[in-house]
């Protein structure tokens, strides 16, 4: 992933409402590996986070002026160290409206992956640890702490720029359910949420079921074509990208590439061509679970009425051709 310019300010707040002071970077950052790494982490950690969502930029206001400065980045008129500034500015002046944000580094990155440009901006956080010396003692190290990457957004310079209509060119973390500490990121940004990826991803899979259950396909087709999807799926969401419902429904049916594409179209589901992916969503939709009173069951969906009946008449549960070790476990039991 080629990085065309980087660079990291400083926003000192703690939650404690007090207010905050900005420290700016006055030049970008040179190119390194040490860079590279921190990318490549970052997209990987971003990547990961299940509870983002999809938007667009609000109309350039005095309220939402990130847009206006980043197009005008875009159109040479300000200079990347200028435009993080002003945007550095612009964050800790919503974070001091916020009790409980608290400060840290922000990282702003331009990048590209193939084709498209990208630029991603993160808060982030040193944690304390300990490494071993060359000389082999133990040391104090503080690093980035990624895995507790909370505040962070990724735009599609590409997607904005190109297709005017779009409503999912921005992606970023936003509070687990109940918890809004993330309003003001969004805010900051300018982002109106558009598709939901959960909802997104819930009628994907229902129009999947109807579809398969409709063309009155074999258990083996059946099987073959849930797994090809979600294979697709789950590494589209792996990698942070969208799922593309006409390249999805060529993976399913080589014969007829269009064919489940079509089935979406014409029954009108409300999709749109590209739709943000939700993995826990597509976990929930390719497992069993259930947990009650000692007992813990879990198993994957096709096996039910191959290896795994149940019986609502008696509410039972009957499982062929039980794991080994659960087995041997069992015959020790008996004993």
């Amino acid at each position: 992933m080629p990085i065309d310019s980087s660079i990291v300010h400083q926003i000192h707040k703690k939650p404690d409402g007090q207010p905050a002071s900005l420290t700016l970077r006055q030049a970008e950052l040179a190119n390194s590996e040490a860079l590279e790494q921190l990318l490549a982490g970052l997209i990987e950690a971003y990547n990961s986070k299940p509870n983002k969502a999809w938007g667009y930029f609000h109309e350039e206001s005095g309220a939402y002026p990130f847009s206006g400065w980043l197009q005008q980045l875009i159109d040479q008129e300000l200079d990347f160290v200028n435009f993080t500034a002003k945007a550095s500015e612009q964050l800790k002046t919503l974070m001091e409206a916020s009790n409980l944000a608290l400060g840290g580094h922000v990282l702003f990155i331009r990048y590209r992956q193939g084709m498209t440009a990208f630029l991603v901006i993160a808060l982030l956080h040193h944690t304390e640890g300990v490494t071993v010396t060359d000389n082999l003692d133990v040391a104090a190290a503080r690093h980035l702490d990624l895995s507790a990457l909370n505040m962070a957004a990724r735009i599609n310079l590409t997607e904005w720029k190109q297709n005017a209509s779009s409503k999912q060119y921005i992606s970023f973390i936003r509070g687990r359910s109940g918890k809004r500490v993330s309003d003001y990121f969004r805010d900051f940004i300018g982002c109106v949420e558009g598709a939901n990826p959960e909802e997104e991803t819930t009628t994907l899979l229902q129009a999947f079921q109807d579809y398969v259950g409709e063309a009155d396909m074999e258990p083996v087709a059946i099987k073959d074509k849930t797994k090809t999807m979600s294979s697709y799926v789950s590494g589209q969401a792996r990698q942070g990208e969208q799922v593309a419902l006409e390249e999805l429904s060529g993976l399913m049916d080589e014969q007829q590439p269009r064919a489940f594409y079509d089935y979406i179209r014409n029954k009108d589901y409300g999709l749109s061509p590209e739709i943000p992916p939700d993995k826990r969503t597509l976990n929930n939709f390719m497992r069993f679970y259930g947990k009650a009173d000692g007992l813990s069951i879990s198993f994957e969906a096709h096996l039910l009425g191959e290896r795994v009946e149940y019986d609502e008449s008696d509410d039972s549960l009957v499982i062929k051709h039980p794991p080994k070790g659960l087995v041997q476990q069992l015959q020790k039991k008996k004993r």
